[in-house]
This record gives structure tokens, sequence and C-alpha cells, in this order.
């Protein structure tokens, strides 16, 4: 009868749970929800010296082919616009993520854009906001590191930007 007595106990307190009951939920707000842009077709010119975002004729939002149209237009005439680009080429771009270091906190991991440029000369400031503003409308790219390559000189590292810095 114990044992009985202690399944029908075990039971009820089973139904009952914890005593909250599950009526009277009101929803005060809607649950919080972060809204990511869709990524962009565009790529950035210059007007009267400063960046402007324009239209790319790309079918592909991702970053090598706005960055392969952002090179293109170097070579096109731009009417009003302008690109602090001519004579440089792109050559290749390597997306990687940095890696995690042995005995590291465990952080979110960034993402790096390294775009290989080729052209005698110096890469002005305004062509470095080009590449990277461009190329940092995908908001996993953190910064874009840009190595400037030449055709008798060892190549030169512009360093990790940001558009942000840039502008």
């Amino acid at each position: 009868m114990r044992t009985r007595t202690a399944l029908v106990l075990a039971a009820w307190l089973a139904v009952a749970g914890c005593g909250i009951s599950p009526n009277d939920v009101q929803e005060r707000t809607r649950p919080p929800v972060i809204q990511v842009p869709p990524p962009s077709k565009t790529i950035f010119l210059l007007k009267d010296g400063k960046l402007t975002r324009e239209p790319a004729d790309v079918e592909s939002d991702a970053v090598e082919s706005l960055l392969t149209a952002l090179f293109a237009a170097s070579s096109q005439p731009l009417g009003e616009l302008d690109t602090a680009l001519r004579g440089f080429t792109l050559e290749r771009i390597e997306d990687s993520l940095n890696p995690v270091q042995r005995d590291e906190v465990q952080l979110p991991r960034t993402s790096t854009l390294t775009v290989y440029v080729r052209g005698e000369g110096k890469l002005s400031r305004p062509a470095m906001a080009q590449i990277v503003c461009t190329a940092q409308q995908d908001a996993a790219l953190e910064q874009v590191k840009i190595i400037h390559t030449y055709r008798n000189r060892p190549p030169k590292t512009e360093g990790r930007l940001i558009c942000g810095d840039l502008k």
C-alpha cells in the first residue's frame, strides 16, 4: 500500500509540475532579431575627390566580382566620376580566417581579405579606400590587406585596412 501511495503521490507531483500555471502568458514585445542587409552590387568610385557608391554591372555580389568591376572601371570613361586605380590591375584575392593561436582564449574569428594589386607607381590613399570600401560591403570581412606587386621589385604590404579609417 505504501508503494502504491508513493507512486500516486509521485504521479500527482509530476502532473502538478513546479506550481506555475501555464496560463496568463502575455507577449509584451517582439523577440529581438538581427537583420543583416543584403550584399550590395555597388563599387566605390570618386566624385570630386570623394568616395561615392556607384552601381556595378555584375551578376554576382561576390567580393571578387565587385573588385573585378572596380578595376575594370579604371579603363572606362567615367564621365563625372573618376578612379584612383588607373594603371593598376587586380591580380587575385585570398580570403582567410585569422588562425586560432595555441592557448588562445576562444574569440570570434575574423576574416581578412588579401588583395594583390599590380602596378607601377604609388597606390594612393583614395585608391586603397576604393578597394577596401568596395570589399568591406561584405560584412564578414573585418579588414583588408593590400599587397602591391611590381614587375622588378619585391612586393609591398600596404597594411591591414578598414574602410572607416580611409574615408
